[in-house]
């Protein structure tokens, strides 16, 4: 540890987030706090605590001004940045409740929530939030005040509204100092909307002490304590980022940089050169695809080169972790980091310390991928109801196929049908306005169920085994878990995204989306014209691509066979409602969208 180790906030000492940004402000007043890209200069541009204390203040004066009481709800609806930031810490400040939004969800899901939550405030990104909501004025009600960031307050407004201002002429020019409180930590402080695969998202409600804990526990475990540069694209109104990227940062004294856009991500590494990625699989597969796609296009020697120094370096990850030895191949890993390994390194800034994956499971190939070329990988486990970390694999104790062991003062067990069930300090309050799901998700003794099949090892080690709800049911009554399929369907680059069949069905089939870089290629091969979406029914073509997920299918066991497989070219979206804003397929409005398709599978 460095010796910014001494400017670490632990828990007792901040009580509530609030209490957590001022006593960060009060430490390291003229440390780097954040770092963000200016549209207007085209460049980076860096606040210290004590100039994001001005903006918190600011906002804190403003939400005051208009009555807002202990207990109210503030929606936000912002991108990744010091605002955000700002109206989040501003919100905790009053005792109020924030309630994060997805900039990208759909209009209809917003106004859901900002009505189920009884939000008084909502602050928008810009003029086209707006726009989209408008139609959706009448289920706002609850909301007085509608704060638009990026607007002058003097263009023109479509569906012009009395309620609407602009945050430039709402918040005051001359508070610049933050008044404090001495809050209660086990109040509630956000209200977070689930994603909502299979009916309305539930507002998941969280106090002060259930994020500060697991946020505490999260860089404890991590071991990332000395002034990290953190890159931010993950949505904040995911928990796992808010927790992990955003809190943890501000108690161990860490620097987030906020990303352009997910599109930008590449170029924003290159430049920034973070030293701590947190992020869910998706990209992880997204960097790995692009290199597999390069691999396949580059000369053998190449490949085979590639292919070497993975196995050699995963040897050597193994070796570190006490699973195995050094042998004579370790002889060539100074080669292999300097030939193939450093320059994956150089793509990703270069000065990655740690890269955390989280939200979803990580494939397995794509993890010893990532391990054999040198970098410090951990993958680990949480749902939103536990704000969200319940386990995690460290630096020292790494198993990828696990999601590694119990943060501090959190347990595990487990319940019914193998059903993990866990005791943290960051288990919810409970659901807003909804008692009898509450109900239903805790256990007599006060225990989360999470849905999840599990297996805990002997050393701690916990390993996930599938879905409660999401086990299918052959005819046959043999039980599979179609997560795991589909993971490694959507591995062959062939395959965007994949949902595989087979509920009280004689046999397993497949609706999988093709990847449109892939489809003309494909097409070609078989004579089809890319252009015509008829000949995805072509009979040739469908039983090539049943073979290519047999071969992607190949370790599971001989009953796990898809059988009939119906490709689509349309990708699921979170535009089109067939995916959460944090990219879960909603399972049962796919096959109802696709039903049809799904008969003649079985016809």
């Amino acid at each position: 540890m460095s010796d910014q180790t001494q400017y670490c906030i632990d828990v007792t000492a901040a009580k509530t987030l609030d209490g957590l940004f001022r006593k960060r402000v009060e430490l390291t007043p003229d440390f780097e706090a954040y770092r963000y890209h200016d549209r207007a200069t085209k460049s980076w541009l860096s606040l210290s605590w004590k100039q994001m204390e001005q903006k918190v203040a600011a906002w804190q004066a403003a939400l005051s001004s208009i009555g807002l009481e202990e207990g109210d709800r503030v929606a936000l609806m912002l991108k990744n940045s010091p605002d955000w930031v700002a109206v989040d810490i501003a919100c905790h400040s009053l005792g109020v409740a924030d309630v994060p939004l997805y900039t990208d969800d759909r209009p209809d899901n917003i106004s859901y929530i900002v009505h189920d939550s009884g939000a008084k405030v909502l602050v928008l990104q810009d003029v086209n939030q707006w726009k989209s909501l408008a139609p959706q004025k009448d289920d706002l009600a609850s909301v007085q005040q509608f704060v638009i960031i990026d607007w002058d307050g003097e263009s023109e407004l479509p569906a012009a509204d009395e309620r609407v201002v602009a945050a430039s002429k709402w918040l005051p020019a001359d508070v610049t100092e933050l008044k404090s409180r001495d809050g209660d930590p086990h109040k509630l402080a956000s209200i977070v909307y689930t994603s909502g695969t299979t009916g309305r998202s539930k507002g998941v409600m969280l106090s002060h002490n259930n994020m500060l804990s697991i946020a505490a526990g999260a860089y404890q475990s991590l071991e990332i304590y000395d002034g990290h540069l953190f890159l931010s694209f993950l949505p904040l109104s995911h928990t796992f980022e808010r927790s992990t990227g955003y809190y943890a940062p501000m108690m161990n004294a860490s620097t987030v940089a906020y990303a352009r856009s997910v599109q930008q991500i590449a170029e924003d590494i290159l430049n920034l050169k973070p030293t701590v990625l947190i992020s869910v699989p998706r990209i992880f597969e997204r960097i790995y695809d692009r290199l597999q796609d390069q691999l396949r296009k580059g000369s053998p020697v190449k490949r085979g080169m590639f292919n070497m120094a993975v196995n050699v370096g995963w040897k050597r990850f193994q070796a570190q972790q006490g699973r195995g030895w050094y042998g004579p191949s370790q002889l060539l890993w100074p080669v292999m980091k300097k030939l193939v390994a450093s320059k994956v390194h150089d793509r990703l800034g270069g000065n990655v310390k740690l890269a955390v994956s989280g939200g979803a499971a990580l494939p397995f190939p794509i993890a010893k991928m990532f391990l054999g070329l040198g970098f410090n990988l951990v993958q680990g486990y949480g749902m939103t109801e536990c704000s969200p970390v319940v386990s995690a694999n460290t630096q020292h104790h790494n198993d990828p196929k696990s999601v590694g062991k119990t943060l501090p003062g959190i347990q595990v067990r487990l319940g019914e049908n193998d059903e993990l069930e866990i005791n943290s300090p960051g288990v919810m309050l409970g659901y807003w306005n909804n008692d009898e799901a509450t109900q239903q998700t805790m256990t007599q003794d006060g225990w989360l169920k999470s849905g999840d099949k599990a297996h805990i090892a002997d050393d701690g080690f916990v390993y996930i085994t599938g879905r409660i709800k999401d086990i299918l049911v052959l005819s046959n009554g043999e039980k599979i878990p179609p997560g795991d399929m589909e993971q490694a369907i959507t591995l062959d680059p062939i395959f965007e995204q994949a949902l595989v069949i087979g509920e009280a069905k004689p046999y397993l089939s497949a609706l999988v989306v093709l990847n449109p870089e892939q489809w003309e290629g494909l097409a070609k091969a078989h004579n089809i014209d890319p252009n015509d979406t008829d000949q995805l029914a072509n009979e040739k073509l469908r039983r090539s691509l049943v073979k290519k997920v047999s071969e992607c299918l190949h370790g599971f066991p001989g009953y796990a066979k898809v059988r009939r497989v119906t490709p689509i070219l349309e990708p699921w979206t979170v535009e089109n409602g067939l995916l959460t804003p944090t990219l879960k397929v909603k399972r049962p409005l796919v096959i109802k969208q696709y039903d049809q398709a799904i008969d003649r599978m079985y016809g």
